[in-house]
């Protein structure tokens, strides 16, 4: 990741790749109580507006919600919200297929990199073979649809799987980078770490769903 997480210093900023934990927000100036709650009811209202909907125009629109409004507009509803919420699962949703949107020749190749040592990852994410920059934006749109129009556990799970193939991808090309371009490695490596956590983030998420219990 190239930035800091920062509180206090409201900026304009582009998405970056594989970072929807890092990504800055807006500061802002109201109770963050109210933000809490404000980010909580707008995440339960989209899901069962999606899941209720059955309607896969409604689905559509939901998916590109961040093309339409920019993913800020996204981040300053939910970035700040508890990573295992409801409201904290959505920003990744929607902050990972930003990601993959973004880049999808360098998630492809990381991806590729992944897929045979993360053999039961890459079934649950369900890229279709083989995983070029074409099925990896097609992958993120059927998996966002599917928290909309079918079972968001089976979302999150899948996002994460994704997430430790394309980690272990990214430790992978660390490892190739190392001696030739340190820092650039070293990049990698806190980038795929990252990744692995808030592939245990949607998966807790996940459990917490089935069990009702995702707030």
């Amino acid at each position: 990741m190239d930035g800091e997480y920062t509180n206090n210093s409201p900026r304009p900023h582009k998405p970056k790749p594989f970072a929807p934990a890092d990504f800055e927000v807006f500061a802002g100036g109201v109770d963050p109580s109210r933000v809490s709650e404000a980010a909580h009811m707008a995440a339960h209202a989209l899901v069962h507006h999606g899941r209720g909907a059955d309607d896969p125009d409604v689905t559509r629109r939901l998916v590109e919600l961040a093309d339409q409004q920019g993913l800020e507009a996204i981040a300053e509803m939910w970035a700040e919200s508890p990573a295992r919420s409801l409201p904290g699962a959505l920003w990744r949703l929607y902050a990972l297929r930003a990601a993959t949107q973004q880049n999808p020749e360098r998630i492809a190749s990381y991806f590729a990199s992944g897929k045979e040592v993360a053999q039961v990852s890459k079934v649950v994410a369900g890229v279709a073979e083989p995983p070029g920059a074409v099925e990896m934006a097609t992958m993120a749109d059927t998996i966002l649809s599917g928290a909309f129009e079918g079972d968001f556990d089976v979302a999150l799970e899948r996002f994460a799987a994704f997430c430790r193939v394309v980690a272990l991808g990214q430790a992978n090309h660390a490892d190739d980078a190392e001696l030739a371009n340190g820092p650039h490695a070293s990049k990698l490596t806190r980038n795929s770490h990252q990744l692995i956590k808030t592939a245990e983030d949607l998966e807790h998420a996940a459990e917490s769903w089935r069990r009702g219990e995702l707030d």
